[in-house]
């Protein structure tokens, strides 16, 4: 088969498949556009048959229902819904969970995506369903040296005309479908400038053209995702130094020499397995044939996500409608009374005195001018009677003004509070009524919540749906290594991330970080208010809590925090000041860039001390050398101490030698004198 004759079986299964959902459909997505125009387009609460029955009359239109969709559009706008890639480990802290959080949240601001999830919901809870796509797109076209991708998030307008999945797909978030299509509206011009072929328009029937008077000459085009899979064969090689190597055939196809090298490396092959491959492959189509075949597109997934108000499966068929549906007739039967009573109240009040001709001949002008000149009296001619005589007489009648038919004024009381209870009670919630307390009015505004809350919950499955198929994107088109790419914090701070860096891990071991390749990630989603009525509320918090706070420490934190969370012109400087406040006090936690800073701010003051800590340094080794010296002193006064010691010793032992030669010496002088001469003998030493 060539080329043209599978792009041409290609062609006809899809217009097959596409007649058999767009009849299953039809009727149901009508709704949905009729919804949707019935709210939002001035006249359109008159379209079809009941405009022909008030042809020629007074036809007002009171739009309730318009004012309480816009309740529930302004409530979401007031609680955006964001993404975080949670780590499927359950690790607390995943510096690349936090890297896919800080990307999605730079792609979303990129590409403006509130754009497309603003008009997706307002097109869910007006009709019931919208949608919005995810693309990769190059980062300038312009530049045809960058090959750079990023992905971009982008409205669909008139999804519910325009976006149809296959039959089968029964999830909300339409994971498990596998065909979908997407028309796209060109004018003529356009579509033979880009595709210079004979123009013939995808068929599409779910319109109502019929009630506009003039409508542009649009050419519809269809994109056209289908889901392949493909079973793979992949082959497990152990290495010589004991680790396991995966290689798929498409490896082996690309590389003719890879199973040589494993041979030659001494790899042996331990096992097989079979695995699958799910990839989406991309056709744009006309009426005719098929315009392009894009091939397989990034990511695993079908890069539409489908956004529904309210939604259920009835007899085989997806259902689905808006906040609209229910209050339409309720509306209408509001404007048919309404249309009524001005009519009524547009006739004349006054009572109108009934005349034959021939009284009021020649005073004609008199009666029609009277309400603006206010003649003092009017005229009359005098009749004349059956016997021949001339008679004066009056009016012969009065006309009744309109009354209001007791019924009408009932049935207004009873639709105005059928059309309360179906779109809510909204009065109770916008009254500021005095002296109440703040619990009543969180009360009330829990009740009035509750009305949007399915919305709110179908818009979160939408964006969890939109961030799984981000994040598949992300592994084909956000890989290369040293490529560098801003991110977005929570409190929408800018930060660098540079893909596949290589690091050292505490083992001494390569490892490439912010590989979105690897990038396995469990989707969650936060419904909360905007950042800043977040950061409003979080100040009113903290400032309370400073009043009560009586640990000053404490109340430096709140403080610090407060100051954090200010919003205002030019106050970004004292945001980060008060940031790296907190972060030097160990009360929050710093991010990778952060955590940088702070060690190059470590490793400066080690190589620069600071001159208080010399100065100390300084003073305790002053303190050191006194204490030395003096210990010196009190070694040198002991040693005197014991010299003078001994001096004495000596000093008292010559004492007592001296004596005691001198009581000798008496001794020997008396016993000669006692003796005589013949008794002398030497003299005895002593020792």
């Amino acid at each position: 088969m060539t080329k043209a004759e599978r792009l041409a079986s290609v062609h006809e299964d899809a217009l097959l498949e596409f007649d058999r959902i767009q009849s299953a459909m039809r009727d149901e997505r009508l709704q949905c556009l009729e919804d949707r125009r019935f709210y939002s387009i001035a006249g359109a609460q008159w379209e079809g048959n009941l405009a022909e029955q008030f042809n020629n009359k007074p036809r007002f239109e009171v739009n309730k229902i318009h004012l309480a969709v816009m309740r529930i559009i302004n409530e979401y706008r007031n609680n955006r819904i964001t993404v975080d890639f949670v780590s499927k480990e359950g690790n607390e802290y995943d510096r690349l969970a936090d890297a896919c959080d800080d990307l999605f949240r730079a792609d979303e601001q990129d590409s403006c995506a509130d754009e497309a999830y603003d008009n997706a919901f307002e097109e869910a809870v007006g009709g019931g369903f919208g949608a919005f796509r995810l693309r990769a797109v190059y980062e300038d076209e312009y530049d045809d040296e960058n090959d750079h991708q990023r992905i971009r998030i982008e409205p669909i307008y008139d999804a519910d005309t325009s976006v149809f999945y296959d039959l089968n797909a029964k999830r909300q978030d339409k994971s498990d479908a596998r065909l979908c299509f997407v028309l796209t509206a060109m004018t003529r011009e356009s579509y033979i400038d880009e595709w210079g072929d004979d123009p013939a328009s995808w068929p599409k029937e779910i319109h109502q053209w019929e009630f506009d008077w003039a409508t542009p000459d649009m050419i519809y085009v269809a994109e056209v995702y289908r889901v392949e899979e493909a079973t793979e064969l992949v082959r497990v090689f152990e290495t010589i130094d004991g680790e396991e190597e995966r290689y798929s055939e498409r490896d082996f196809e690309a590389d003719e020499n890879l199973e040589r090298m494993l041979e030659a490396t001494g790899a042996i092959e331990i096992r097989q397995k079979r695995v699958k491959r799910r990839k989406v492959r991309k056709y744009i189509m006309s009426g005719n044939s098929v315009l392009e075949d894009s091939g397989y597109i990034a990511g695993t997934c079908i890069p539409i996500v489908p956004v529904y108000g309210k939604r259920w499966f009835i007899d085989n068929i997806e259902r689905c409608m808006g906040h609209v549906r229910m209050a339409k007739d309720a509306q209408r039967l509001k404007n048919m009374q309404l249309s009524k009573l001005g009519e009524i109240s547009a006739l004349s009040t006054v009572e109108k005195p009934l005349f034959t001709p021939e009284q009021v001949a020649g005073f004609e002008m008199m009666w029609a001018e009277d309400n603006l000149r206010n003649y003092p009296y009017l005229l009359l001619n005098t009749i004349t009677g059956s016997d021949g005589s001339e008679q004066a007489a009056g009016p012969i009648g009065y006309t009744k003004p309109p009354q209001i038919p007791p019924a009408l004024a009932g049935l207004l009381q009873v639709t105005e509070a059928d059309m309360n209870d179906l779109l809510g009670n909204q009065q109770a919630g916008e009254e500021i009524v005095p002296n109440i307390s703040g619990k009543a009015v969180e009360l009330i505004q829990n009740r009035l919540d509750m009305q949007a809350f399915i919305y709110m919950s179908n818009m979160a499955k939408a964006v969890k749906r939109c961030g799984e198929i981000w994040l598949s994107m992300a592994g084909d088109v956000m890989v290369e290594p040293g490529r560098k790419m801003k991110g977005v914090g929570e409190q929408e701070e800018l930060r660098s991330i540079e893909l596949g860096r290589p690091i050292l891990t505490e083992t001494g071991e390569v490892e490439y970080e912010n590989d979105l390749s690897k990038a396995k990630f469990d989707v969650a989603v936060d419904v909360g208010p905007t950042s800043s009525s977040k950061r409003a509320a979080t100040v009113r918090a903290l400032t309370g809590m400073l009043q009560i706070a009586p640990d000053p420490e404490t109340q430096q934190v709140l403080a610090a925090m407060a100051m954090m969370n200010m919003e205002g012109e030019g106050i970004g400087d004292v945001r980060d000041f008060f940031r790296k406040k907190l972060l030097r006090m160990g009360v929050i936690k710093p991010n990778e860039q952060e955590q940088q800073e702070l060690a190059a701010e470590l490793q400066q003051l080690q190589a620069q001390p600071d001159p208080q800590a010399m100065y100390l340094q300084a003073a305790a080794a002053e303190a050191q050398a006194k204490a030395v010296k003096a210990q010196a002193d009190t070694e040198y006064t002991a040693a005197r101490t014991e010299e003078t010691r001994a001096k004495t010793v000596e000093t008292l032992a010559g004492i007592e030698r001296g004596e005691r030669d001198s009581v000798l010496k008496t001794a020997r002088g008396l016993q000669e004198v006692i003796a005589g001469p013949e008794m002398r003998q030497p003299p005895v030493r002593i020792q």
